[in-house]
């Protein structure tokens, strides 16, 4: 009998696929639902052949889902979309990890600003982690709702948060210039992620104070530092299917060695956050179909910003492997179970 019995609202989307084959090889984990509002009726493995004979199994609707009993519920659902639909299960006392952005926001008038809508259910955010492990896991183990962390915020907090919580490293006048795969798009229609609009082609998207996960960042980085933050955030399309690069420059007094030495020692034990020197700076393809973020500074000197780079895949350290590993956390497991 499997430790923990999970479901999946928004199973089609990529993060839902990339769950499903996390959770099938998870020691401790059994999915008892798969769930789709637009493809009910047909077999998961039919939308996705590479789980066929691992996860054969039937669609249902949220609301058929409603009624399965299961102990952790995953959201892969728009945001707004999510709130609600997940609403049923924290009703009845089921543990929900939220991989859309709809409890990632503490204040919902910032959520509104950002995502133009009334946040569909503001008396829940108080109760919702932010589910960043490496800085909120004693919240995570104990919380109801869990709110997984964006895939260019993951990329971007986690070299910056243990600097910004030192007051022997101050830090100003943060960039962050990050490049994503196109699989970060998501799996609907869109014609910057066509085929012929995304190969061979390298751009540069919702540039300034534009794009949505700015508001999370801004966030977690103010409660780092005890003070208000703001960051300046370029994302980047490219030609890739995954994974996430970014590239963190900020000024302040320490080297780089010193920068290096802070976040190093801060995740000395932890086993997914990777610190490496800088003459082996972070690749795409280093983490790539894993759980782990790499990170390694350089740069600065003679009043020149110190640089941090980070990767990770989009879809697993920045998505579903991210919210396992949330899972395991609020189930007393092996953080790293399904994970390596």
């Amino acid at each position: 009998m499997a430790a923990v019995t999970v479901g999946i609202l928004g199973a089609t989307a990529y993060t839902g696929l990339e769950l499903a084959k996390i959770l099938a090889r998870h020691p401790e984990a059994a999915i008892v639902f798969v769930s789709s509002r637009s493809y009910a009726g047909q077999k998961f493995s039919d939308q996705f052949g590479e789980v066929s004979g691992i996860c054969d199994t039937e669609l249902i609707t949220p609301e058929e889902a409603v009624r399965k009993k299961v102990d952790c519920v995953f959201s892969c659902l728009p945001h707004a979309v999510s709130a609600e639909l997940c609403l049923p299960f924290i009703e009845k006392g089921i543990r929900v990890i939220d991989l859309s952005a709809d409890f990632r926001i503490k204040d919902p008038a910032v959520y509104k600003k950002w995502y133009g809508i009334d946040h569909p259910k503001p008396y829940l955010l108080e109760k919702a982690v932010f589910g960043l492990p490496e800085h909120y896991r004693e919240q995570i183990k104990g919380a109801q709702i869990v709110a997984n962390p964006g895939c260019y915020p993951t990329s971007i907090l986690l070299p910056l948060l243990p600097l910004l919580k030192s007051s022997a490293i101050p830090i100003n006048t943060i960039i962050a210039d990050s490049k994503s795969g196109v699989s970060g798009a998501g799996r609907a229609l869109k014609l910057s992620s066509h085929f012929v609009e995304a190969h061979e082609n390298f751009s540069a998207y919702a540039l300034g104070r534009v794009h949505r996960h700015i508001a999370e960042i801004d966030q977690e980085l103010s409660l780092a530092a005890g003070e208000s933050v703001e960051i300046t955030f370029s994302p980047h399309l490219a030609p890739l299917n995954r994974g996430i690069l970014s590239t963190i420059y900020f000024l302040t007094e320490a080297s780089a060695g010193e920068c290096y030495s802070v976040v190093k020692d801060y995740y000395n034990s932890e086993p997914f956050v990777r610190v490496r020197i800088a003459d082996n700076l972070p690749a795409v393809r280093y983490v790539a179909y894993t759980n782990y973020c790499d990170i390694a500074f350089t740069g600065g000197g003679d009043g020149r910003p110190v640089i941090a780079v980070s990767a990770v895949d989009n879809l697993v350290k920045g998505a579903s492997g991210q919210a396992v590993q949330n899972m395991n956390i609020m189930f007393g497991l092996n953080e790293t179970a399904g994970l390596v």
